[in-house]
């Protein structure tokens, strides 16, 4: 695709999310995104095939905007320990929450997972949800020292980015008010969520280690 082609994707793209995320899917007309991009339909169809793969496509952006595939592989292509790895995916999911407020992907998938799900939902978990989930979940396995299909390695990726979770999706100011400390040395809360996963994911591999072993 050439570069203005490209730039025109990333553009319908953009006002897309903005309109989806203030109306919603359902609310929200190709006609009114096209006026809104300055483009016609026919740029929507050949870069999207159609309103439904705009928002798909609008979805797998969103969810990219709270964290990146290509990151996470770096992470896990890396020749660090487990445990560094977990501390830098603890990193880049807290840099996240303290970094510039989600220009629309937040309120998106909001909207899509809490408020008026969809069918589109299902290509949001297969390209966006699950590739990401893989390879954390491969992180934690190798901490843990357990086999990746284990039902406790799952478990552990939720005691992981859970509270990652909660400190994007809530709203700046509030936090700032509630616990102010979450949000004044982003590095000091790295460092003390890094042992204190760490710690707790230490205690979850000794109790499943031995059966493990007795297994094999």
């Amino acid at each position: 695709m050439r570069s203005d082609g490209v730039e025109t994707r990333a553009h319908i793209l953009q006002v897309a999310g903005r309109l989806y995320a203030d109306k919603g899917y359902e609310a929200t007309t190709s006609r009114e995104i096209c006026a809104a991009a300055g483009t016609n339909m026919a740029a929507v169809n050949y870069h999207f095939g159609g309103k439904e793969g705009l928002y798909e496509a609008v979805l797998v952006e969103a969810h990219g905007q709270l964290v990146r595939l290509d990151d996470l592989e770096a992470i896990a292509r890396s020749d660090a320990s487990s445990e560094a790895k977990l501390r830098a995916l603890l990193g880049l999911l807290v840099r996240r929450s303290h970094g510039p407020a989600l220009p629309w992907g937040l309120r998106v998938l909001m909207r899509e997972l809490m408020v008026a799900p969809s069918a589109h939902v299902l290509v949001l978990l297969q390209q966006a949800v699950l590739p990401k989930v893989r390879l954390m979940l491969g992180i934690v396995a190798a901490v843990l020292g357990v086999a990746e299909d284990q039902p406790v390695v799952q478990r552990a990726l939720a005691f992981v980015v859970m509270p990652c979770i909660m400190m994007v999706a809530a709203p700046r100011d509030r936090l700032r008010q509630v616990l102010p400390a979450l949000t004044s040395d982003p590095q000091a809360l790295v460092d003390e969520m890094s042992a204190y996963v760490l710690a707790g994911l230490a205690a979850i591999a000794r109790q499943h280690r031995p059966a493990a072993a007795d297994r094999r």
